[in-house]
């Protein structure tokens, strides 16, 4: 049996900065209580820098929290984090405390207008200006040659490749396809909040978005008949209240599809349990039922 070593933890940006330089390196930025999703992200970041190093980020990030969110209670859990990391190939994971990430008299903020104006950004002020920044934080920390996101938070992979080619930020940013349960539940370290009964039911919102799948493949174009298509599957989870379920083309900014653009998406918030969560598909002719 192979024993898989824990990747050295760092925790702050000079020992960061010692341990990565001169070397090739791919990044994966996770808030922690690492799970298959971020595994398969790092795997991925392995596969992108053979010969590289591989840094895994683990930081709660207090500004992309809003009043009355969930900060205090997000799970946590370090020694799960080290294990995930190593079995999935990172060398690096570095986990600075708040302190470190905005010690006394820090002011600054990113804010990227347009993409992330809309549906989470509305849903949520203030959200993604603190994505943007810690995101640019950490890769002015780690300077990575490819940096990995999660493909389930949609407008979030916009805004930060929105930032990075604005601001001529020297990376390969990577979107990672949604890794879902066996019900088709997009993988998330919010769905602990959740029993087994209800994770089972919240597979309804990956339901709805196959719906609009199958709804474009047999030749839909017309925005609201896709919507309506998703929207009467979640109608039958009595404890889902809806907060948005769209189609959008381009990068977020374009409401209007083009025919078969692979950027495509049909994206869907909810409520279900007391617990917000976010899922999203692809629009294309050949899309697979649970691609995502």
């Amino acid at each position: 049996m192979t024993v898989t070593a824990p990747p050295r933890v760092e925790t702050t940006p000079d020992g960061l900065r010692a341990r990565l330089a001169g070397r090739r390196v791919a990044f994966v930025p996770t808030m922690g209580y690492l799970h298959e999703g971020h595994a398969t992200l790092i795997r991925a970041a392995r596969a992108a820098v053979p010969d590289g190093l591989v840094v895994v980020s683990v930081f709660v990030n207090p500004l992309q929290f809003g009043v009355n969110e969930d900060l205090s209670r997000y799970p946590r859990d370090l020694e799960r984090d080290l294990g995930v990391a190593g079995e999935a190939g990172a060398d690096v994971l570095f986990h600075p405390d708040v302190a470190t990430m905005y010690p006394d008299g820090f002011s600054t903020r990113v804010s990227v207008s347009g993409v992330s104006d809309s549906l989470d950004g509305a849903a949520r002020p203030g959200h993604f200006t603190g994505v943007a920044t810690i995101v640019l934080k950490l890769l002015n920390l780690v300077r990575p040659d490819v940096a990995l996101f999660g493909e389930k938070d949609w407008q979030q992979l916009a805004v930060i490749r929105r930032m990075v080619r604005d601001l001529n930020v020297p990376v390969e940013v990577r979107g990672v396809p949604t890794v879902r349960a066996d019900s088709g539940l997009a993988l998330s370290s919010r769905n602990t909040y959740l029993d087994a009964g209800q994770q089972a039911r919240a597979a309804v919102l990956s339901s709805a978005l196959r719906a609009v799948q199958a709804a474009y493949r047999s030749g839909e174009r017309q925005r609201e008949v896709l919507e309506a298509a998703g929207r009467a599957v979640l109608s039958r989870e009595e404890a889902l209240t809806l907060e948005y379920l769209t189609v959008v083309g381009g990068d977020m900014q374009e409401r209007e599809m083009v025919d078969n653009d692979p950027m495509n998406r049909v994206l869907v918030a909810a409520r279900l349990f007391g617990v917000r969560l976010i899922d999203n598909m692809p629009l294309d002719s050949t899309a697979a039922g649970t691609a995502g």
